[in-house]
């Protein structure tokens, strides 16, 4: 068990949840443009991808689904953060930030507990 807790297999952990929250976002965030800023209809398709995706990607995590979801937010959180950033250009506050740390903490002490996902 020891040998699977690598830097190698933490990372590509938290990177499949950073990249199920992207696609979660984009699932979010075309209908966004469509429904708020007129963007075109065409955009249902690529929701209608990133969901499916986001669902897919969903399963490809080892662990229960309740933990998966519970370690899930925090890095959807922090990915939203992200987004607010660089995609939305608006600059975060020192409370999106303090919160940001806490919600990785936490999901990190959930992924990284020895029943977690790193197995």
């Amino acid at each position: 068990m020891l040998e699977d807790f690598t830097i190698t297999r933490i990372l590509s952990v938290f990177g499949l949840f950073l990249l199920t929250a992207i696609a979660e976002i984009l699932g979010c965030y075309f209908p966004y443009l469509i429904l708020k800023e007129g963007k075109s209809v065409w955009l249902w398709m690529p929701t209608v991808i990133s969901l499916a995706i986001f669902v897919w990607l969903l399963t490809l995590h080892p662990a229960a689904s309740g933990r998966i979801y519970a370690a899930y937010g925090g890095i959807y959180i922090f990915t939203a953060l992200m987004w607010l950033r660089f995609i939305d250009q608006i600059p975060l506050t020192r409370w999106d930030i303090a919160g940001g740390v806490v919600v990785l903490i936490g999901a990190s002490l959930i992924i990284l507990q020895p029943q977690g996902f790193i197995r």
